[in-house]
């Protein structure tokens, strides 16, 4: 009788664990896919300024045409990317964040552009969305730690490849981005 009852426990025991590790592993998902939704909200806010801004600069920069160009090929390839593809999403994102940076450049030319109010309140969101998408992705590789991290420890990696959890992949920061600025003290 004792050993049944000892049997008994042992099989509640692993049933708790199991469970607990399948919904620690859902819950480590979840936070993946949601801090996934939260980068893909900002490029959205991001790219709903843009054609607002290019209308603005416009009327400025007759001759920066290219970069206007440049800037909504870029937003519109990101906005027609398939969803699946995080890291390329994100190359073709820092893309244009650097083309956005050449309209900021290009103001600096007009300095009536630069006193208009509309542009002065987009730059101000601009950068605001700017600001949020970094946070983002470092939210995003932090969820992604986590959960890869439940996957890879045991005893969860048992849970983890009987129901076919697989490995998250940070977002990389491009390659250009991690070699120091270069500098030039000429005149």
């Amino acid at each position: 009788m004792i050993a049944w009852i000892i049997a008994i426990v042992i099989i509640v025991l692993l049933a708790i664990f199991y469970v607990s590790a399948y919904n620690g592993l859902i819950k480590g998902r979840t936070y993946v896919q949601e801090s996934w939704s939260q980068i893909d909200v900002q490029l959205k806010r991001r790219n709903d300024l843009i054609p607002n801004l290019i209308e603005t600069v416009k009327g400025y920069s007759h001759y920066e045409q290219s970069t206007l160009e440049k800037v909504v090929g870029l937003r519109n390839q990101l906005m027609n990317m398939p969803a699946g593809d995080h890291q390329k999403m994100m190359d073709v994102s820092d893309q244009l964040s650097n083309s956005l940076k050449s309209i900021f450049a290009v103001a600096e030319a007009y300095p009536d552009l630069k006193a208009n109010d509309e542009y002065t309140k987009l730059m101000e969101e601009l950068t605001n969305t700017e600001n949020k998408i970094a946070y983002s992705r470092q939210l995003y590789n932090s969820s992604v730690a986590s959960f890869n991290l439940k996957i890879q420890s045991f005893p969860s990696n048992i849970v983890a490849g009987i129901h076919h959890f697989t490995i998250s992949e940070y977002l990389q920061v491009p390659e250009e981005e991690k070699e120091a600025p270069k500098v030039s003290f000429d005149k």
